[in-house]
């Protein structure tokens, strides 16, 4: 039984999944008005007292990003206000992740912007889901919990018996992850070559590894618009392979992502709901709840302990 000094509250990018942690930590989603003035203006009103408790926001960083990101910062004010001891802030997916580093003159770190925006109005420590750089951790002078899914998928693709599997990363910025979970289902992997010139657009120059004969597992930490993958998809296929799995952590599918995705070469596309996903989406996409894993972080967070115990290999 957790503490009735701890509080959770959902904020308007995620409330199915606010609500799945909820009830996996056996406790009511707190009571919270979110509205907007009609000039777009965020209004937040937590109806139940929060003082002196351990308050946890659930917030995503999905679109509309900026939305749901001043939301967000004002629940933290709100909560730092009302004399809330912690702020801690389970944000499953953190956007502007892919803005982690200078690529070019006069480019903004936008990562590490969020990071400071959400230091200074008050939060205390972040929970977070395979970030697509795992430095940002130092982008924060508080406690961040970087949680992984890999360990969600790869049990869900083990109990599939997938016939001569071979794990490709999309990018070499993949293949440490590629490895792990080729590891795991122990089977090879193959990597994938590609020049991006712009951004959500790429093409594939090399596929390094055999994929021939073999059905190939596709991981990424995110998906946008689905270009690269449906590019990399198509690239296996020319090169002799079966039809595909595609996974990732984070369904962001932008634009008509979704029908893209739709593809005859692709056997299944496996998500988790770190964002929420429309209800009529194709039969081949399958979603995995991180909901029991967040709810035991939080768990652990609240009583003290090691975010360790919850991964196969002891953390990312």
């Amino acid at each position: 039984m957790l503490s009735d000094k701890v509080r959770i509250f959902s904020g308007s990018s995620n409330p199915a999944l606010a609500q799945r942690i909820s009830e996996h930590l056996d406790m009511p989603l707190g009571a919270i008005k979110i509205s907007r003035f009609k000039s777009g203006e965020v209004y937040v009103h937590y109806e139940e007292t929060i003082r002196n408790c351990d308050v946890f926001l659930v917030q995503s960083l999905s679109h509309p990003i900026n939305e749901y990101f001043v939301e967000l910062l004002v629940m933290i004010d709100a909560a730092k206000r009302a004399s809330a001891r912690t702020i801690n802030i389970i944000m499953p997916y953190y956007g502007y992740a892919r803005q982690e580093r200078k690529a070019a003159p006069r480019e903004p770190i936008s990562a590490k912007m969020v990071a400071d925006v959400l230091t200074t109005v008050g939060a205390t420590r972040v929970l977070t889901i395979d970030l697509h750089a795992p430095a940002i951790q130092g982008f924060f002078n508080i406690p961040v919990d970087h949680m992984t899914a890999l360990d969600l998928i790869s049990s869900y693709l083990k109990a599939k018996n997938i016939k001569n599997p071979v794990v490709v990363s999309p990018d070499a910025g993949r293949a440490s992850t590629a490895e792990k979970l080729a590891n795991y289902l122990d089977t090879s992997f193959a990597i994938m070559i590609k020049k991006r010139s712009a951004h959500n657009e790429s093409s594939i120059t090399h596929v390094i590894g055999d994929v021939a004969g073999q059905t190939p597992i596709i991981i990424e930490d995110m998906i946008d618009t689905g270009g690269t993958i449906i590019n990399v998809v198509e690239s296996l296929k020319d090169h002799g392979a079966e039809d595909v799995f595609v996974c990732a952590t984070h369904p962001l599918f932008s634009g008509d992502a979704i029908t893209r995705l739709d593809h005859p070469g692709i056997k299944e596309v496996i998500v988790t709901d770190t964002i929420v996903l429309p209800e009529n989406k194709p039969d081949r996409f399958k979603v995995l709840s991180v909901a029991p894993l967040l709810a035991e972080a939080t768990k652990i967070i609240i009583d003290g302990g090691s975010i360790s115990v919850l991964f196969k290999n002891n953390g990312v």
